[in-house]
């Protein structure tokens, strides 16, 4: 695909930014599904939303068992809440400034004809050129890794709902891999024979890469998207965020839905 067709592609609409804020990781989980239906049904422009996270959890993919990823014992003892998405994919740990983290709802237009492995690529194309531009060299890695030459920086998920398509991707900041091998079971079975030296080694957050605060950071790919496809503020509707508590209460926040695979 060319250059000048990928633009292109972005070109439906102005596209709208949700900036940060700190948010409950349920009504994360929940804003995403309503934000896709909203751009589905044409009542809100393709947005880009940065997330804040108000507190420490792990996020499992659709279609992930909690018994085999998650240690509950210590994820209760460190505080540490279980969530459930609704894309697929592995489960992370999130910190509130270890990540950062964001979706993109477009038309599902917008990828018509391509690829699950190219969309991928597409929907974050912009990210690997803003770290590029920051001097970390980053490139995206099929399936769903943004990654660099020290170490992956981070992965992508989507789902797709409603005549729209949720592309949210987090990238790591910082890492607390100490207390991430303590509440994930997977990764005390990859990285049972080989240490925490090895994991630090495997991945690389930014903050290793970059002397740059988190927020300039995120700044600078706010910039960037804006300078690519164009960006204009915006922010929740109080249906969305109604819409949203609805969904928290009535799905995300139940032991059905979290232990959907027990």
């Amino acid at each position: 695909m060319s250059e000048q067709h990928t633009l292109d592609r972005w070109r439906h609409d102005d596209w709208q930014l949700i900036a940060a804020e700190p948010t409950e990781p349920h009504m994360n989980l929940a804003l995403d599904e309503v934000l896709t239906l909203q751009v589905g049904k044409g009542l809100r422009p393709p947005t880009l939303r940065l997330w804040g996270w108000s507190r420490r959890c792990i996020v499992l993919g659709r279609f992930q068992s909690v018994r085999n990823e998650v240690d509950e014992a210590n994820a209760a003892k460190h505080e540490v809440q279980l969530v459930r998405r609704i894309s697929g994919g592995g489960a992370m740990f999130i910190e509130p400034e270890g990540a950062i983290t964001w979706s993109i709802y477009a038309p599902e237009a917008m990828v018509k004809g391509m690829s699950f492995a190219a969309s991928y690529a597409f929907f974050d194309a912009w990210v690997v050129d803003a770290l590029r531009d920051l001097g970390v060299d980053a490139w995206y890695e099929p399936l769903n890794d943004i990654t660099s030459s020290g170490g992956k920086i981070g992965g992508a998920a989507q789902a797709r709902r409603g005549g729209a398509v949720l592309h949210h991707t987090t990238m790591a900041y910082q890492m607390n891999i100490p207390l991430m091998l303590e509440v994930l079971r997977i990764g005390q079975e990859k990285l049972s024979d080989k240490g925490i030296t090895s994991a630090e080694k495997r991945v690389g957050p930014l903050r290793q890469q970059t002397d740059l605060p988190r927020e300039v950071i995120i700044g600078h790919m706010v910039d960037s998207f804006r300078a690519r496809h164009g960006l204009t503020a915006g922010a929740l509707t109080p249906d969305e965020r109604a819409a949203a508590e609805i969904l928290v209460r009535d799905r995300f926040s139940t032991r059905d839905w979290v232990y959907f695979l027990p």
